[in-house]
């Protein structure tokens, strides 16, 4: 059951851009903060120095600044690409109505509605991540205790311009961009097609259960059950993705960039095949508790922004 907020009417509020923007940015901020130190233990599990010497359980809260720098403009430009794309290439809903002339929410055609979200998010994430890679190569070299804070990890990359030139420090800041571009594409490919499906399948139940109940059912999934269900969705995508996690926190923490293939081939030659596989309980914990707070908090906040509430 939901009602009318004041936010409705608003013009600020009734784009669907600033909804996106707020929305993302509160889900963002929130998740990458509240699972930081998951981040960072999952982050040193990877790391080629090994657990202990690159920090063990101290200091998990290392890099928390370039988190919190990066973590709203990150996920706002992801919702804003997102949900832009699926309101453009998604088909029409409307209304229709049930052999007893009650009204819900259908969609004209929907056979392609997987494919949309794919391409959506595939294309949130190549957006999201001009902001996440600096982040993440200052936020990792600062949790594996190569440098003792943020600061210093961003401050080492700028004063290499001075020696090696512009050009160096934009390659360092952008340092595993191909790989984190390789990693995110196939997660989100998985997770948000898995969640759009969880959140129509739901909604569709509840529909089929109001009709037994002769009452009207909401179209729309509530911030718990977003959550919910898009901790089942990361979690899938976290398993299936996380190989290309560690390639990608090891380019990131070399001392010296190396192409993927070499480091590939490292990998492969002084760690073994099991090495792809570190650090994955963490990950899949980190991303599926991540998911349903990420997706549920955005989920709350965009359905509070547009002018409903939970009841």
């Amino acid at each position: 059951m939901t009602q009318a907020l004041p936010l409705r009417g608003q013009p600020w509020i009734e784009s669907p851009y600033i909804r996106s923007l707020l929305a993302g940015g509160l889900a963002g901020t929130t998740v990458d903060l509240s699972l930081f130190p998951l981040d960072t233990l999952k982050t040193r599990l990877q790391s080629s120095a090994g657990f202990l010497p690159s920090g063990g359980f101290s200091g998990i809260y290392r890099g928390v600044g370039s988190a919190l720098i990066g973590s709203a403009p990150g996920a706002a430009l992801f919702f804003i690409t997102y949900d832009s794309l699926t309101r453009h290439l998604l088909p029409t809903r409307v209304t229709l109505y049930n052999a007893e002339g009650r009204p819900y929410l259908g969609e004209v055609d929907a056979r392609n509605a997987a494919y949309v979200h794919m391409l959506a998010a595939s294309a949130g994430e190549v957006a999201a991540c001009a902001v996440r890679v600096p982040t993440e190569v200052v936020k990792q070299r600062a949790q594996a205790r190569q440098f003792e804070s943020s600061r210093e990890a961003l401050a080492h990359i700028l004063d290499q311009r001075r020696t090696r030139g512009h050009v160096h420090v934009w390659k360092e800041l952008y340092r595993g961009w191909s790989i984190t571009i390789m990693r995110e594409v196939p997660f989100t490919v998985i997770q948000f097609p898995l969640w759009e499906a969880l959140k129509r399948w739901r909604v569709a139940s509840r529909s089929a259960s109001s009709l037994h109940n002769n009452s009207t059912g909401s179209n729309k999934v509530s911030g718990l059950e977003g959550g919910l269900l898009g901790s089942v969705a990361g979690a899938v995508a976290a398993g299936i993705t996380t190989p290309l996690d560690v390639l990608k926190t090891r380019m990131m923490l070399a001392k010296e960039k190396q192409p993927m293939f070499t480091m590939l081939s490292i990998i492969i030659r002084e760690s073994g095949p099991r090495a792809f596989f570190a650090g994955i309980g963490p990950r899949v914990g980190w991303i599926s508790v991540g998911g349903a707070i990420f997706l549920g908090s955005y989920q709350w906040a965009s359905n509070l922004l547009g002018g409903e509430e939970e009841s």
